[in-house]
């Protein structure tokens, strides 16, 4: 059975971008995007309007999974076509580049550590740490892993958490953050002006919203589901983290392709340079991935993620408040 760094030599064959469907992909998703959002201001029936406006939610969704591929260079790398065009959706989609590249990499290089900074990451308590921590630590704690934090992940973790919390944090390193604030702001105000505010919010509110709370719940679910495993920094290694700490969103081939296979997280951080259209691919022809901790869209699945709070070291596994409260 392969394990470790043989594990992912094995996947290293599907590292290997086919590069007219990185093309296709990418050109396709871009123009149903911009045709959606064109749609929200010309169609001439509201109903259609709206419809447009979820189309343009959908393909902002599966436009960040590719953009999101690019910036593990697993697709289209030294294209500069390729270059301006995912750093113009990195601004818009208010995921500037060097807050966006330095967190998630963080993210990768320390997926399902006890022990180190939550940056990218939803934050981890140990039941002990939490027990010993002020009331004004928990409150930030649960308020970071509330669903409503989620819900409007627009606001809180995109314009507040990428834009205006990294710019003060480092205003020199993420000058960029403050720009794509102020890039969105002014388009923004713009469409208000000009087009009116059912335009801005059609064209421009409601199709953020949706995707970064999908965005949001997605990236949750992939680190945060019963059965999954954390280490203390000594005890953890990559190739296990991927396959005990990243789950197998098993998804319908609707929200497969609307989410470009991002479910197979597992594959994913066990190797980031596969191409989005190739991890099913990965997972069909090495076995030991088969063996994926799986987790699905349905209600009592949602539910179960959203539940898990603390990592108890005693039992090795996340429990929720209400088991905190009973073993007091």
């Amino acid at each position: 059975m392969l394990k470790g760094k043989e594990l992912i030599l094995a996947t290293k064959p599907y590292a290997k971008e086919i590069r007219w469907k990185s093309w296709f992909y990418t050109i396709s998703a871009l123009l149903c995007l911009i045709a959606s959002l064109l749609g929200t201001y010309f169609v001439p029936v509201l109903y259609g309007k709206i419809i447009c406006s979820i189309s343009a939610a959908i393909f902002l969704t599966r436009f960040f999974m590719i953009f999101h591929d690019y910036q593990h260079h697993s697709i289209l790398q030294k294209s500069p076509l390729a270059n301006i065009i995912f750093t113009i959706y990195g601004f818009y989609m208010l995921t500037p580049s060097s807050i966006w590249k330095r967190s998630h990499d963080f993210h990768h290089n320390n997926n399902a550590k006890l022990f180190s900074a939550n940056i990218g990451s939803f934050p981890i308590m140990t039941k002990q740490k939490f027990m010993e921590a002020t009331e004004n630590e928990k409150r930030i704690y649960l308020a970071i892993r509330h669903p409503f934090n989620m819900i409007f992940a627009y606001f809180t973790m995109f314009i507040y958490g990428m834009c205006i919390q990294s710019f003060i944090s480092s205003p020199r390193r993420h000058w960029d953050s403050l720009a794509t604030l102020i890039l969105h702001v002014g388009i923004a105000v713009t469409i208000i002006i000009y087009a009116g505010p059912l335009t801005w919010f059609l064209a421009f509110f409601l199709p953020f919203f949706i995707s970064h709370m999908i965005g949001a719940y997605l990236f949750y679910a992939q680190h945060t589901f019963p059965g999954v495993s954390f280490k203390s920094n000594e005890e953890w290694t990559y190739a296990e983290a991927a396959l005990e700490s990243s789950s197998f969103l098993k998804m319908n081939p609707v929200l497969s392709w609307i989410t470009a296979n991002i479910g197979y997280h597992h594959i994913h951080h066990l190797n980031s340079r596969i191409p989005f259209y190739r991890l099913p691919e990965a997972m069909k022809n090495i076995s030991e991935l088969q063996q994926a901790k799986i987790t699905t869209f349905k209600f009592s699945d949602i539910v179960s993620c959203l539940r898990l709070k603390l990592w108890d070291s005693e039992q090795n596994r996340m429990i929720a408040l209400s088991e905190l409260d009973h073993s007091n």
